[in-house]
């Protein structure tokens, strides 16, 4: 945080281009410091007017008595860019920028002006966030350098969620939906165009603070992923929770948010890929974004995923099995002395099984919702716990079943959530710490994503302290060359993956005595390092069954390869490999993400089925095996029909060897491997064929 303590926690605030007037985007600022508490220096620039909002203005920076921690930039345009230099040349630490007109509308002249304030900037050692942008709030410092609207509709606001984005919009529609829940909110920052400092490094000094107990982000672009990287890292260290909505998942949506940022949108899966690998969980939309969050602040550290629903309604506990059974959160099976103890309160009528249909017996008794939430505890098998009660009236204990709740968590320590229909209910739900929502589906919905991101944050947190070190990235620009066939299997047996038995030969008499090495029938393929799909140009035959057929196969693809204007490197003669179905395995060095490994459904038609899974090294086999199985392929792994199970432990060894030469050979640049044969569960995996692209100059060295 030290490095960017002058946005978040600064001793004085200069404002150039302040208004008398608090709506607008030189007043509001001013308006909020005093209205929010800032105990620091507040110093309005404004040449025509002596004072502003009852403070003395100044004509100038120079007319300042200090040089401030921070000023914020309300001038319009070009104006902007000089102001920035005057700032810098002032000695002010930081700059919020809320002039637009820059790199979103234009992406060369508007990308020029922010290189330009930015190379001040830095001549200076000041920093700047914008332009284009809504501004910054921090609540706990009084810090709050921000045009929104939404602060002048609370006196104060006080809590431990942090909202940063790249739009302001999206950095305080979210804040609003909090608001409504009787969330408080500790930061709520948009950070623009982020010439200088990004949402990530921002984030990364907001995850500092020890108040911040949940993160919230919204990225449009990703264009360097190193401070997200860091920001996960701290989160790990710390236990925070974060949670991202990164638009562009469309290819529309992709275009939309190059307009709006100028930014050029990252490939969506490894977006998801990325996100995962750091324990951050990736909503869908600005409801996934806020909809779980006060199940955060609880405090739960959730042990699993089964579930236990009562309600007074047959049709809610249906539902909320339904809706468990969707997002993979099984009922829990009752212990027999639980159900036991169960049977013993409840009337005949009403169900015992879990999930429990309390009927109307309610009505006639009054604690029998306070008889059966203490046996529910004791039983071992219950992770969590969701009470659906749609309607709630005169008759009922309505307090004491909110008590009953109350006490059910406080013994357990484990998440309890509400679900009602009716607001007046929910509140005496909510005033005893319960989590309420207004359906069983909402409950159950805002339940799985608090587990299942807690499990991906454990996963994460392992991986790191098992972990040797992240991949390296490559630069984007990076010239490639591609390797033979021959050297491609050749690099993949040293890195310790099955390959075809091969041979290379350059002359009909190696391909004499390959056939009669490897034995027929025989594949013999041309072999170039400046052809990549040899099967158009009849560079492939299969089932060769003699020596003068492969003979006559070589001098065949010779020709075919010369006349390509190509080189021809020979023809590779390989045993016929055998194989239950044809998989591929992949990389590639993503200039933002770097090392991407990809698993697959493979053979001629994978562009077009895409049944793939995505993994960022380093990873292990367990990971390799949780994302085969999120293949729609998953269920022929197991065996179909009276078939053995599939090598799936060996295909996972292969990914990870993948994943781990990504790591440790930095000059390759992507790998092709398909088809990969998969056999029976203990057979093994082979590789039959293989593209390679490396680093050229490093080939060159070579």
């Amino acid at each position: 945080m030290s490095g960017l303590r002058a946005f978040l926690d600064p001793r004085s605030i200069a404002v150039i281009g302040a208004s008398d007037n608090p709506h607008k985007i030189g007043g509001r600022p001013i308006h909020y410091l005093g209205k929010f508490g800032f105990k620091g220096a507040v110093y309005p620039i404004n040449p025509s007017r002596p004072e502003i909002q009852g403070r003395r203005s100044y004509g100038s920076l120079a007319d300042l008595p200090e040089a401030p921690d921070l000023a914020i930039v309300a001038v319009a345009g070009d104006t902007a860019v000089s102001t920035v230099e005057d700032c810098a040349a002032r000695g002010v630490k930081a700059v919020v920028v809320m002039a637009s007109g820059f790199g979103e509308v234009d992406p060369v002249a508007g990308k020029a002006k922010e290189q330009r304030m930015t190379a001040a900037a830095r001549q200076a050692g000041m920093r700047i966030v914008g332009p284009n942008t809504q501004g910054l709030a921090n609540f706990g410092s009084g810090t709050i350098v921000s045009f929104s609207t939404l602060f002048t509709e609370f006196d104060r606001a006080g809590g431990h969620v942090a909202m940063l984005s790249q739009s302001g919009a999206l950095s305080t529609a979210p804040v609003s939906f909090l608001l409504r829940k009787g969330i408080g909110v500790r930061h709520c920052h948009a950070t623009g165009n982020d010439c200088d400092v990004s949402v990530g490094e921002l984030a990364c000094a907001v995850a500092e603070d020890p108040e911040v107990k949940l993160l919230l982000l919204y990225l449009e672009s990703i264009p360097d992923a190193r401070h997200l990287e860091q920001l996960a890292a701290i989160a790990r260290e710390r236990d925070l929770p974060i949670i991202a909505l990164k638009s562009g998942r469309s290819v529309a949506g992709q275009r939309a948010a190059q307009s709006h940022t100028g930014a050029l949108a990252n490939e969506d899966r490894v977006v998801d890929a990325f996100l995962a690998h750091h324990g951050i969980w990736r909503a869908p939309d600005i409801r996934g974004l806020v909809e779980a969050s006060e199940l955060y602040l609880k405090g739960w550290q959730p042990t699993g995923r089964r579930l236990v629903a009562v309600s007074n309604s047959g049709a809610v506990c249906v539902l909320t099995a339904d809706a468990a059974s969707e997002v993979g959160m099984p009922m829990a099976e009752l212990a027999p002395h639980i159900d036991q103890q169960l049977k013993a309160i409840l009337p005949s009528f009403a169900t015992a099984a879990n999930p429990i249909d309390l009927t109307a017996a309610m009505l006639s008794n009054d604690r029998l919702f306070g008889e059966i939430l203490p046996v529910l505890a004791a039983d071992p098998g219950a992770d969590a716990f969701v009470i659906g009660l749609p309607v709630l009236g005169q008759g009922y204990d309505i307090a004491g079943i909110a008590e009953d709740s109350a006490a059910l968590a406080r013994q357990t320590g484990k998440p309890v959530l509400m679900a009602s229909t009716q607001p007046a209910i929910a509140r005496q739900f909510a005033e005893r710490g319960i989590a309420v929502f207004p359906t069983e589906v909402e409950a159950v919905t805002a339940l799985h994503q608090f587990v299942a991101h807690r499990e991906l944050m454990a996963k994460a947190a392992a991986r790191r302290t098992s972990s040797r070190g992240e991949a390296p990235r490559q630069p984007a620009a990076q010239a490639m060359v591609m390797l033979n066939e021959a050297d491609s299997l050749a690099l993949l047996a040293q890195h310790g993956l099955a390959v075809v038995p091969h041979r290379l030969c350059r002359s009909p008499s190696e391909v004499a005595a390959a056939v009669a090495a490897i034995g027929t029938p025989v594949v013999v393929k041309g072999c170039s390092a400046d052809i990549a799909h040899k099967s158009e140009l009849g560079l492939v035959r299969l089932n060769v069954g003699d020596e003068a057929a492969a003979c006559q196969a070589f001098a065949a693809m010779e020709a075919i390869i010369r006349a390509q204007g190509a080189r021809f490197d020979g023809v590779i003669v390989a045993a016929m490999a055998q194989g239950r179905r044809e998989l591929m395995i992949g990389a590639h060095r993503d200039p933002v993400f770097g090392p991407v490994v990809v698993v697959g459904d493979g053979g001629k038609y994978v562009e077009v089925l895409r049944d793939t899974a995505l993994l960022l090294p380093p990873f292990g086999s367990d990971e390799v095996n949780e994302a085969l199985h999120s293949l729609r392929i998953a269920p022929l792994f197991a065996g179909v029909r009276g078939e053995p199970a599939m090598d799936t432990e060996a295909l996972a060894r292969a990914v990870v060897a993948i994943g781990r030469l990504m790591i440790a050979q930095a000059d390759v640049m992507s790998v092709d491997l398909n088809p990969v044969l998969i056999n029976d569960a203990g057979a093994g995996v082979v590789v039959v064929d293989a593209v390679v692209f490396r680093a050229a100059e490093q080939v060159r060295a070579d």
